[in-house]
């Protein structure tokens, strides 16, 4: 259990989890994680027979992520300390890690939640909102994804590597899982109101918001792939029509004016697309995302030569266009420039140079991620034997 100043309840939660250990007999401890209580929750803890250990790191997660480490059991069970969930009443998560899961989710929409147990916003909004987003972002069959009550097993866990230490530490945890392909199952548990008498640690909006950016870092196809895709789209399919001239669809009449529209929508596609690349070889290659091999055959394609080849002949159809402009320009004496065009064909050009200076860029950027962080010396590397051999001879 992670505590901070939960004097008020951590006596009833140790009792209750103790009670459900010599209740089925498992061998088993209560480990509380303590995140720097200055009410005496420390006493408190090991006076009703549990163990104590000090996150000296602040935060939900840090403290998590210490009680995971130092404890001795095969298989955890966490939850908050406020009294809002029932250990007394555990057998479903030890059923199921029994039976060979390897995380184990409480689904408090399945199980029961006492009336006053959750705001309006949190039940309506934002757990539903968030959780509906994390299976759409990673395919994972969890419903309700921030509930504090799981079981898991211990090995399993440690091995994802877990970096998060606020609130958001509980969807990393199942994110990493899914995208680890490790058993991920869901089991109903209730939820009553906690026993404080003081405001949560959660800050609705803070920590909603905490939720939802590390969901988006953590899919760099939805943070930028996707849009980027349907910006490039849109901007082709648009532009490639009204390059040859007006379209007029009903009363309404498409110009230059939507041409330069598309051009931006290019521009911003291409861009998002070369982020999510990056992104991903970035998270990918440090572990934050678990390598795929159809994505890294993907990115080992896109090698650097190749990628500039193509912002080059793209660099170079721009200054083309650029040059026919500019011709026409001269042959109107410099004058105003009232042909389209002439307009199309600039705007053209600037699609063309802007978005191959863009994939030079961000080629270069990506490359640089291949770099390794490590290098070993020349003068390090072992000496084969028979070098070793001779160079003692000769001395």
């Amino acid at each position: 259990m992670p505590c901070l100043n939960e004097a008020e309840t951590l006596a009833l939660c140790v009792e209750k989890a103790r009670g459900f250990l010599a209740r089925t007999g498992i061998a088993g401890e209560v480990l509380i994680a303590d995140n720097g209580s200055t009410d005496g929750s420390q006493a408190i803890a090991e006076a009703h027979g549990a163990r104590v250990v000090n996150a000296t790191q602040r935060g939900y997660g840090a403290a998590l992520a210490t009680g995971i480490a130092d404890a001795r059991g095969h298989f955890v069970i966490m939850g908050d300390a406020d009294d809002s969930y029932d250990f007394a009443n555990l057998d479903a998560f030890v059923a199921a890690l029994r039976d060979g899961a390897d995380l184990v989710m409480g689904n408090r929409f399945a199980g029961g939640i006492a009336p006053g147990a959750m705001p309006w916003h949190h039940r309506y909004i934002g757990n539903p909102v968030l959780s509906f987003l994390g299976r759409l972002f990673f395919k994972t069959p969890i419903r309700d994804f921030h509930c504090g009550l799981r079981g898991f097993r211990r090995d399993a866990i440690r091995n994802l590597n877990l970096r998060t230490t606020g609130m958001e530490f509980a969807s990393e945890m199942v994110v990493k899982a899914t995208l680890g392909q490790l058993d991920v199952r869901e089991v109903p548990t209730t939820l009553k109101p906690d026993g404080r008498s003081r405001a949560p640690h959660l800050r609705s909006f803070r920590d909603g918001w905490r939720h939802l950016r590390f969901l988006l870092l953590f899919s760099p196809r939805w943070l930028f792939l996707y849009p980027g895709v349907a910006l490039l789209w849109i901007g082709l399919a648009v532009g490639s029509q009204l390059l040859r001239g007006p379209v007029q669809v009903g009363g309404i009449t498409f110009g230059v004016h939507t041409l330069l529209v598309a051009a931006l929508c290019v521009i911003t596609g291409t861009q998002a697309i070369a982020f999510a690349i990056i992104g991903r070889r970035f998270a990918s290659r440090y572990g934050f995302i678990p390598r795929s091999g159809t994505y890294d055959r993907l990115l080992e394609s896109l090698t650097l030569e190749r990628v500039l080849l193509v912002a080059l002949l793209l660099m170079l159809g721009g200054f083309v266009a650029m040059f026919w402009g500019l011709w026409e320009w001269a042959r109107r004496d410099f004058g105003p420039l009232d042909s389209t065009a002439t307009l199309r064909a600039v705007i053209l050009a600037m699609t063309a140079l802007v978005t191959g200076f863009q994939l030079m860029m961000s080629a270069f950027m990506s490359s640089m991620i291949n770099i390794p962080i490590y290098e070993r010396r020349l003068a390090d590397q072992p000496v084969p034997d028979d070098q070793f051999r001779r160079r003692n001879t000769d001395a």
